[in-house]
């Protein structure tokens, strides 16, 4: 959801993107090879099970979904230094008992990032979709099966990189776009630009501050229009290869417009807060933890503020062998800064994930995942738990 701080955590969602396409061309993974040209095609078939696909407490009901998905990443290098990365994962979810419910996928991190390096400066040229059609996966969520969202990011981002120190500069163009009607009164568009400025304490340490902003205008006038800022602090520590941490903290404000026929509300001040870690103990396990403290805009209010805990580790047990555990906490309070209009709302909201994985063969891939949700609210209506548990089948053709 966009945020005061939308625009620094999408600049962190593309450089993660980023890291993964260029390790993905280090390895030499393709298809298809023409010149410089490579394309790497990976089908899957998955089929879940999911004991609450309403994620309600008095109408919970089972259903089986199967998921076919087609993988595409291409990339082409344009001159020695220039790179264009394009990455398409299309599919369909149907559901067998809730037909209703079946529709057409994008897969998230889809999109095109295109490299430009002109002496100190690179610039990223980029478009990137984030898709969602799992209701238990937004925690501010419950009480419906229809919660789907399509999130397109487009925008630029310029660094200049002085040795010492590191200029950055990036705006970005997003469209919110709901698949359901009932949610279509959170159709948006929002104008985000990031700054940062850091500087080189030593070879392992930078230390720097970031200010962010971003302007938001509803399709309806049912939320409130609004205008989002932040400043802090930021650092990245890397002591050694394999090891990284990077926190912030600083302020938020928002400013609200009475764009709303029926909600209003105060402008909203704030911290946030937020530590991430990753660490690569041994070529088989390794492990990430990202905590914090936000303001985010709501779902049927204006705006959330939440705190959140969200651990993962990956370890290759045996050789072909996988496991991936995964969990997540946020509490969260809807409605922060309500006058009149708002859903009021304190919930707590759990997900925990494991995931196996066996290399069949060279190419075939077998993965058995289960996720818990757990939803709990001072409105107990809207209290659930959720049981999901999915196969897959990966081939690539490499």
């Amino acid at each position: 959801m966009a945020s005061a701080q939308e625009a620094l955590r999408n600049s962190l969602a593309s450089q993660v993107t980023a890291q993964a396409r260029r390790v993905q061309q280090e390895s030499g993974l393709y298809t298809v090879k023409a010149g410089d040209f490579r394309l790497l095609v990976t089908p899957s078939l998955s089929i879940d099970w999911n004991d609450n696909v309403n994620v309600s407490k008095s109408n919970a009901e089972d259903d089986f979904i199967l998921r076919p998905l087609l993988q595409l990443n291409a990339s082409y290098p344009l001159t020695q230094y220039n790179l264009l990365n394009v990455s398409v994962g299309i599919g369909y979810d149907k559901y067998l008992s809730h037909d209703e419910l079946s529709t057409w996928r994008l897969q998230s991190g889809s999109g095109l990032s295109f490299d430009i390096f002109i002496k100190d400066f690179r610039i990223n040229l980029h478009d990137q979709v984030q898709y969602l059609q799992d209701s238990a996966r937004e925690a501010a969520v419950a009480g419906t099966a229809q919660y789907g969202t399509i999130n397109n990011t487009a925008g630029l981002a310029v660094i200049w990189d002085l040795k010492d120190v590191s200029l950055s500069l990036a705006y970005d163009h997003q469209n919110f776009i709901s698949q359901a009607t009932q949610f279509q009164y959170l159709d948006r568009a929002s104008e985000l630009i990031l700054g940062r400025a850091g500087f080189r304490v030593n070879p392992r340490t930078t230390a720097g501050i970031e200010a962010t902003s971003t302007f938001t205008r509803y399709d309806q006038s049912v939320l409130n229009n609004n205008s989002g800022y932040s400043v802090g602090a930021y650092a990245q520590w890397q002591p050694g290869a394999y090891f990284h941490v990077e926190p912030r903290a600083g302020y938020t404000v928002y400013q609200f417009q009475q764009t709303s026929r029926s909600i209003q509300t105060a402008n909203l001040k704030s911290w946030y807060v937020d530590l991430n870690l990753t660490h690569q103990i041994t070529d088989a396990i390794s492990y990430s933890i990202d905590g914090g403290h936000e303001i985010r805009l709501g779902i049927q209010s204006d705006s959330i503020e939440d705190s959140f805990f969200r651990p993962a580790i990956n370890w290759r047990i045996v050789k072909d062998l996988g496991l991936q555990i995964n969990f997540s906490y946020e509490h969260g309070k809807q409605g922060a800064g309500n006058r009149v209009g708002n859903l009021v709302e304190t919930y707590d909201w759990w997900t925990s994930g494991l995931s196996v994985s066996y290399l069949l063969t060279k190419k075939l891939t077998l993965g058995v995942n289960y996720r818990l949700t757990l939803r709990s609210s001072d409105n107990s209506s809207r209290s659930y738990a959720q049981n999901l548990v999915g196969l897959q089948l990966t081939y690539q053709f490499k």
